[in-house]
């Protein structure tokens, strides 16, 4: 491989990274073009979107992060939560660094970076778009503003140009006082006081359950915009409302509740593994398998965990048999889809009323609006006109719920029956309409 063509393609910071990633720098290592892009996209990219999303909304509000200091005791669980990591990740990556366990390194930041813009952003995105300046747009400016001027510092011996771009613009232009390059600044150091590990775990049980809640969803074939009745989660340790909240919010879920038993929502079918009980019961083995057949499955599945064994009495004898002479099939009840994984079980109720249909839609129409308010590049806090045609399923639908629409979208009002402005068609969860945006 030519370097300078590849650091012509790719860029320095791009090349640095893979190598930092991908093993420790005394081993043999093959260049993979495709794991260069990988890193790009997912660590670099993020990165730097993360760090775009934060100079966007600080620029429409002229936020300047010397006028305001970070209060610890003021903050909000999601802003601990952040800063908790932040800290923890400051810790690992120094002492990886000083016991030249340079990967682990790297990953430690690449999967901060994910949380902090998948997760921490995601979640408080809203806190951005708020009018004025309340003291929780100040909390959420100032914790992602740490977290990225952190990150800046932690990563700039990896990706020194865009840890470089990222400080400079952050600090030194509001900050005539501060060293003129992050290569100039101490390195991070860990202020334990902020690291909560049961923040830290609690959260990780959330995502958990957001994750497989996620799964729940694409096996029933549900998209994540129409809204369920309930769910039900197995786990270790109930976790509070806060955390109820932020799951239920996730999974577009109305409820959720904490069950020490979900088994009822799983139903299993026994039957004999011929090869092995073939052979002990010989002629009786269609008796036996009846028998099996005619079992209760959830109360054999427990018999099974508890003894590591079932029972079925055949010609008046009780015969035991374990779980290497069953082929066990799992059968899920109807309207329900289960989940597991980490130790938690998760159970969405997959049953739709019309209600829920309804919000459904309004939130699909919501996702089209602004997905076309980006393509006609209309700036964040524009203000539209709504236009609805072609379907009058919809259009009812958005009567009955257009004070909720036009908040959302930005929409002074609708107009129904005619389509201006960028106008698009769109097919909603098998209804066929045409949209229409037109800034004011």
């Amino acid at each position: 491989v030519d370097p300078m063509s590849a650091l012509k393609s790719y860029g320095a910071d791009a090349i640095r990274w893979y190598f930092y990633i991908n093993s420790a720098p005394w081993l043999p290592n093959r260049f993979h073009v495709k794991a260069v892009q990988e890193g790009q996209r997912k660590f670099m990219g993020t990165l730097w979107n993360t760090y775009a999303f934060f100079v966007l909304y600080a620029n429409i509000d002229g936020f300047d992060p010397t006028a305001y200091k970070l209060e610890y005791d003021k903050l909000p669980v999601m802003d601990k939560w952040l800063l908790s990591k932040l800290n923890s990740v400051v810790r690992e990556v120094d002492n990886c660094l000083d016991t030249y366990h340079i990967p682990e390194a790297g990953r430690a930041l690449d999967d901060f970076v994910d949380e902090l813009s998948n997760w921490y952003v995601r979640r408080c995105r809203e806190r951005f778009w708020a009018k004025g300046m309340e003291q929780d747009k100040i909390n959420a400016y100032m914790t992602l503003y740490t977290a990225l001027v952190t990150v800046s510092k932690l990563a700039a011996p990896m990706i020194p140009f865009m840890t470089e771009d990222i400080y400079r613009n952050l600090v030194c232009s509001v900050d005539a006082s501060a060293p003129e390059s992050v290569h100039l600044c101490d390195f991070p150091v860990c202020d334990e006081s902020m690291i909560d590990t049961d923040l830290e775990q609690n959260m990780d049980e959330v995502l958990n359950i957001v994750v497989i809640g996620r799964a729940c969803r694409n096996e029933a074939n549900i998209k994540q915009r129409q809204p369920l009745a309930r769910m039900f989660v197995k786990c270790e340790k109930e976790l509070s409302e806060f955390y109820r909240e932020i799951i239920e919010d996730e999974l577009n879920v109305k409820t959720i509740e904490f069950r020490d038993d979900v088994a009822s929502f799983t139903d299993y079918t026994f039957k004999p593994n011929f090869k092995t009980l073939g052979k002990r019961f010989g002629g009786k083995i269609n008796a036996v398998k009846e028998l099996l057949l005619g079992l209760d499955g959830v109360k054999a599945m427990a018999e099974l965990k508890g003894d590591g064994h079932v029972t079925v009495v055949l010609d008046g004898v009780n015969e035991q048999i374990e779980e290497a002479d069953l082929v066990i099939e799992t059968k899920k009840v109807e309207g329900f889809v289960t989940g597991e994984d980490h130790g938690i079980t998760v159970v969405m109720d997959t049953n739709l009323t019309p209600e829920l249909i309804e919000e459904g839609y309004v939130r699909e129409v919501i996702s089209k609006v602004q997905t076309m308010r980006k393509e006609a590049d209309f700036e964040v806090m524009d203000h539209i006109t709504l236009y609805v045609s072609g379907n009058d399923k919809i259009a009812d639908i958005v009567k009955k719920n257009e004070a909720q629409i036009c908040r959302i979208v930005l929409a002074s009002g609708v107009v129904y029956g005619a389509a201006e402005g960028s106008v698009k068609d769109w097919n909603l969860n098998g209804e066929d309409v045409t949209l229409g945006v037109k800034k004011n």
